[in-house]
């Protein structure tokens, strides 16, 4: 963790000189750099240990005060082939001395691991881009694999590049011929040995990693000191080889963050820390009832570690025992919580269905991933907002929100709790794997900063029936916001049917009444449609925009980016984002008709953009991307100056 108002101390670590038993001895003289932000992605094989490297140099780079983002990217299987073009697991990190938005468009410096790394990744560089590559692995048979008839290190193709050539593999076992490891074992710490020259070629601090790896190895010591040593020979190549003559430096983020103490953060962790804050400010007991799989496993496992602050965890045999399970948790007056995603909640959607019958809070948190089907597993999209909003049968309105960052996932947890418990009602969270996987700095809040989400339940009989005597109506409706009261099992006078059938409006008991229906049909809609929503912000200076780009969720970073290049290049662009999807804010309509045209970028064929037409008759531009990956920057400056100009 670390304070983005005080970074000195991190700033000082990383002075030259080579890296030994973590303290570093006088340096040659070498060129030093200074940038203002760098992209870099690392690139290999599923089982090269690319994620854990990648988070190792963000986690320091957090630590020295950088603004950042990042887009981890991996194959859906398991293991896959290794050397193939669909084995190849990448993670990508954009730092910077200033506020940004995304893990960028382009990177600066790729480091490929093998021939297939190479060129899965070597068509998103630009020209001038440096590349580290790890010659050992360059054999005929590897690049054969993946279509190189001749080495691309040979054959002129890479010209235009930068290129580094490193035998990293034959380096690392160099390195740790003292151990008494195999050279298979020995072979696998060459992420580690990357990593230290990435540390050195960036002035990242170092000791956070090694008490990393001593942590993570704390059974196996032996392991432990050989990828420090594998860490601390790839600095020190940095710093004594003629290959590289630069080194650069990154200074710590400028801009005016608000004071606090910052870490680093994914969405999926910090949905769950806001989770476990939501139950500790409602004073209620946190259960989560979830089935595996990607992209919200991480949920689960993280909330799994959370006893002592009062969280259950129940690993169910499939999605339809999660929720089973969550649905009774909230019954029984638990803060309950259901974690999947799309093909989730398809198998969900009849327990939603009884959720909004039974009116009880239930949090349905939807980490969106491609479809349809299995789909994309590893890959992310916004394909599932008319499912949450309409994919139950009968009238089932849901309440739908969307974070759009990755420190975002705390706050939307909140909202949707709070939803959740005042309405009582499921709400649908929609996160995607770009949000849940991806990372960013975090202030931690202030206990005096979290929303107060204490509920009441029902004491005893809230009804006086004609003859005079005192009844438990579980319908009966708060006048303000048409929630039914919560009663839990148990409590004496408050029994009280339950089950899936319409219900007498107040009594609660069975009813076939087709007015009744009709009346609480349309009662738990406008129980919905009441929910006390913020106004939408737009970000219009000036007020001079005649063009509007809206977005919702995960695009919230490349739109900033984007309008931000085109004001910088003159052009008037407004832009709003929404967090509630349903309801709607109040002011939408009034935001919308302010101006001529509006575009809706999302990661799906146009979803919003079809409710906003139906329900605003906006004839609004929907620009659309379904290929598993965030929408750049640049690519959306371009589509939205087009609509500019038109």
């Amino acid at each position: 963790m670390t304070s983005k108002v005080s970074s000195t101390t991190e700033q000082a670590d990383g002075a030259d000189g080579a890296l030994v038993g973590g303290q570093r001895k006088p340096a040659g003289t070498k060129d030093v750099r200074r940038l203002d932000r760098v992209i870099i992605r690392f690139a290999g094989d599923s089982g090269d240990g690319m994620q854990l490297t990648g988070d190792r140099f963000t986690s320091e780079t957090a630590s020295f005060g950088n603004d950042l983002s990042t887009l981890p990217n991996f194959p859906a299987e398991i293991r896959a082939p290794a050397g193939t073009l669909p084995g190849v697991s990448s993670f990508q990190l954009h730092f910077a001395d200033h506020d940004i938005l995304t893990p960028g468009d382009a990177p600066d410096v790729l480091v490929a691991m093998n021939p297939a790394a190479l060129k899965a990744n070597v068509g998103d560089l630009p020209r001038g881009a440096e590349i580290i590559v790890n010659t050992d692995e360059f054999t005929r048979r590897a690049m054969q694999k993946v279509g190189y008839a001749v080495s691309p290190l040979e054959d002129g193709s890479l010209d235009g590049y930068q290129i580094h050539p490193v035998p990293l593999t034959t380096l690392t076992v160099e390195a740790l011929k003292e151990f008494a490891l195999s050279r298979k074992e020995a072979e696998r710490s060459k992420n580690m040995f990357a990593l230290g020259l990435l540390s050195w070629m960036y002035h990242r601090p170092t000791e956070g990693t090694e008490r990393f790896l001593r942590t993570k190895f704390a059974k196996k010591p032996d392991i432990a000191a050989a990828n420090i040593a594998a860490f601390r020979a790839g600095w020190n190549f940095g710093e004594t080889t003629e290959d590289f003559a630069v080194s650069y430096e990154v200074a710590p983020a400028a801009t005016a963050f608000p004071t606090g103490t910052y870490r680093n953060i994914s969405g999926n962790l910090a949905l769950s820390y806001g989770l476990v804050a939501a139950s500790r400010q409602a004073e209620l007991p946190l259960y989560l009832g979830s089935y595996p799989i990607t992209p919200a496993s991480d949920i689960l496992h993280e909330l799994s570690k959370h006893k002592n602050f009062g969280v259950r965890t129940f690993q169910a045999e499939d999605e339809i025992a999660g929720i089973g399970a969550a649905l009774g948790a909230a019954f029984g007056g638990s803060l309950a919580v259901t974690t999947t995603s799309g093909p989730g909640v398809a198998l969900k959607s009849e327990t939603i269905g009884l959720a909004v019958s039974l009116e009880l809070p239930l949090l349905i948190v939807d980490i969106q991933r491609g479809g349809p089907s299995t789909g994309l597993p590893t890959k992310t999209e916004q394909a599932d907002l008319l499912q949450a909003m309409y994919g139950r049968n009968g009238e089932a309105p849901v309440p739908v929100i969307a974070p759009r960052t990755p420190a975002d996932c705390f706050q939307a947890a909140l909202e949707a709790a709070r939803i959740a418990l005042v309405y009582r009602t499921p709400v649908f969270l929609l996160s995607d794997g770009y949000l849940a996987n991806g990372s960013e700095p975090w202030r931690i809040p202030e206990l005096e900063e979290l929303p107060d989400l204490r509920v009441e339940f029902a004491q005893g009989p809230n009804h006086t029936l004609d003859d005079g005597t005192q009844a438990f109506w579980p319908y009966k409706r708060d006048p303000q916001t048409l929630a039914r009261p919560w009663a839990v099992p148990g409590t004496p006078g408050l029994e009280h049917r339950i089950g899936g059938i319409e219900k007498q409006d107040g009594t609660g008991n069975i009813s076939y009444d087709p007015a009744n229906h009709d009346f609480m049909v349309r009662t738990r809609q406008a129980k919905i449609d009441n929910i006390a929503v913020a106004d939408l912000e737009v970000d219009d200076p000036g007020n001079t925009a005649r063009t509007l780009v809206l977005g919702w969720g995960s695009t919230y970073g490349p739109i900033t980016a984007a309008v931000r290049r085109l004001r910088t290049a003159g052009e008037h662009i407004a832009q709003a984002h929404l967090r509630h999807l349903n309801p709607f804010p109040k002011n939408l309509g009034t935001v919308l008709a302010a101006y001529d045209k509006v575009v809706i970028p999302e990661m799906n064929l146009g979803q919003l953009a079809t409710l906003i037409r139906a329900k605003y008759l906006v004839d609004a531009d929907s620009y659309n991307q379904v290929n598993g990956m965030p929408f750049k920057a640049e690519q959306l400056a371009t589509a939205l100056k087009e609509a500019i100009d038109d």
